[in-house]
């Protein structure tokens, strides 16, 4: 994975060159510019994962660069630097959308934090990058997504379960991420769980630890994932697919607040905020007996309902250019244009599998494009009518059933056809390697 690169504007040689190699040894690259129409000119022609620019420089103000930068590239944080004691254009450029600010005479350590938390905002984690880029915010101007942020907020302060509903694709985790990361442990580690991912056989070890010797196998002490998140966040991601004897030791644990590792004789102490999501009915399930009542009440403490895509369409747009930079910046390329036909298409889905399938949607066209330019043959969607409410309200969780069966059959006839070749497989469908390889975990074609 390519190192970060951060856009420097200065007309200042030597503020550009101690910025410079104050970022190398951050490794991360730099390039300089020295006023405002040479950073448009940049931003056009590269990616960056931050903006570092002066208030003052020969062609403008620097506030003028920050509302430039968020009517056209919203997704690229942009850090200000001020002179000393200017709070009031401090205050204006982070109105304006600015990252952050930073005072003249430079203090680097409070540079480098500034730098390493913008780089993750853009998202990318200096020394940690796994090539993963993660959304860092959820964005979207509608009521539904105002009304969850602000829900967000709330939660946020508090340290009771919160329960995450909401249909494949919609962003559960992220919701997840964004209530640790508002709240008092957002220093300490936030630890997802794929309850769903994990043999039965192993859960109780992976979930507690075990002792030395307690199994074949158990050669060392090995912590649990509950006491990696010790004083964070635990994120029981489809905690509907836990089996009924790990039910009864998560209820412990959020009661008493202690686990025991397989093979010891004691309990521990741990210190974690559970939230825990699905995209199945609960209430459904605690009825028919499949998930039990008690844990029910203690992980629904706080319920937070994730709208689907199709119900606010009119975040289409900035979602579709959000999504398109994050992905046009991962593989080292400028960002194409969405053209008006292409929009058009993408505005009019109604996306079955919501912010995961516009952004396949994407990663295809990104890589089917030329010159610059998306375009509707690149999209390849057909829009369909809106579901109706009768259609939307049936049995989540036998409808969810008969999607799965019907997924799992095309994905078997494809495999079958190609010889077990998923790049093949992946192209017949006509979705990317990686949404193929997502769905044959998902559904346990393995």
């Amino acid at each position: 994975m390519a190192s970060p690169v951060v856009l420097i504007v200065d007309d200042e040689p030597d503020l550009c060159e101690l910025l410079s190699i104050t970022l190398g040894r951050m490794s991360i690259e730099s390039y300089s510019v020295h006023d405002i129409a040479g950073a448009r000119a940049a931003i056009k022609d590269r990616s960056f994962d931050l903006c570092l620019t002066d208030m003052q420089l020969p062609d403008g103000n620097g506030l003028s660069l920050v509302e430039w930068l968020q009517a056209n590239r919203p997704e690229l944080p942009v850090a200000v630097i001020t002179a000393h004691g200017n709070v009031e254009s401090a205050v204006k450029a982070l109105k304006l959308g600015a990252f952050d600010f930073v005072s003249k005479p430079l203090d680097l350590a409070d540079l480098r934090k500034l730098v390493a938390q913008a780089i993750k905002l853009a998202g990318r984690d200096l020394g940690t990058d796994t090539g993963v880029i993660v959304a860092p915010r959820l964005l979207g101007q509608s009521a539904a997504m105002e009304e969850l942020r602000e829900l967000i907020t709330r939660v946020a302060r508090s340290q009771a379960p919160v329960h995450i509903a909401g249909e494949s694709g919609t962003g559960k985790e992220l919701v997840a991420q964004l209530i640790h990361e508002s709240g008092a442990r957002r220093d300490a580690p936030f630890v997802p769980v794929n309850c769903g991912a994990i043999p039965g056989e192993l859960m109780e070890s992976e979930f507690f630890g075990h002792k030395r010797g307690s199994f074949t196998g158990a050669v060392a002490d090995k912590l649990g994932l509950v006491q990696t998140a010790e004083g964070g966040t635990l994120f029981l991601d489809e905690v509907a697919d836990l089996p009924l004897h790990m039910q009864v030791k998560l209820l412990r644990l959020i009661q008493e607040k202690t686990v025991r590792p397989v093979g010891e004789s004691r309990e521990v102490a741990v210190d974690v905020r559970i939230l825990s999501a699905t995209h199945r009915d609960l209430a459904a399930l605690v009825a028919d007996g499949r998930f039990r009542e008690d844990l029910y009440y203690r992980v629904n403490v706080i319920e937070i309902k994730v709208p689907p895509l199709r119900g606010r369409l009119e975040d289409v747009a900035d979602l579709a250019r959000s999504i398109l930079a994050r992905l046009a910046r991962r593989s080292r390329v400028a960002a194409p244009e969405i053209a008006a036909d292409a929009m058009k298409l993408l505005v009019g889905y109604h996306y079955p599998g919501n912010v995961r399938e516009l952004e396949n949607i994407l990663e295809r066209a990104l890589t089917l494009c030329s010159d610059g330019r998306i375009t509707a043959t690149d999209v390849n969607i057909r829009p369909g009518p809106a579901p109706t409410v009768a259609s939307v309200e049936v049995n989540d969780g036998a409808l969810d059933e008969q999607v799965e069966h019907i997924e799992r059959d095309a994905i078997l006839k494809a495999l079958e056809q190609t010889r077990y070749n998923k790049t093949a497989a992946a192209k017949l469908l006509g979705i990317t390697f990686r949404a193929l390889r997502y769905r044959i975990k998902k559904l346990g074609i393995e």
